[in-house]
């Protein structure tokens, strides 16, 4: 009984850990990032800087989102502007797609805006 064991335990905890990693969550650093802004929101003038796009994989379905999956997304977009220098991101677009794996449903979240800089 103990030599099965010993042959199961590695398998059992590698399932473990592809369980249960994925809930870990990350914190960013958007204590100065730039806001995301509405075409309302926009006063001045600005340029673009650049597209920027941001991924994350998180287990359950579409369904089981949460309003902290979508902060997470709009906070990840102005983590990204920050590192370009932007002023602010407009035009976010937050999607959802779902990958099912054998065991446990697999979404994966696609954050996408414009960077701009003000004139």
């Amino acid at each position: 009984m103990g030599g099965c064991l010993q042959k199961v335990m590695p398998v059992l905890l590698l399932l473990c850990a592809v369980f249960f990693g994925g809930c870990t969550s990350t914190r960013l650093n958007v204590v100065n990032a730039p806001p995301v802004l509405t075409q309302d929101e926009l006063l001045r003038p600005y340029y673009k800087v650049g597209n920027i796009q941001v991924r994350r994989s998180r287990y359950g379905s579409q369904a089981d989102m949460t309003p902290a999956d979508y902060s997470w997304a709009y906070d990840a977009l102005r983590a990204e502007a920050q590192k370009i220098g932007a002023d602010a991101v407009i035009l976010p677009e937050v999607s959802v797609e779902r990958n099912t794996y054998i065991f446990y449903p697999v979404s994966e979240m696609t954050a996408k805006g414009v960077a701009v800089k003000f004139r």
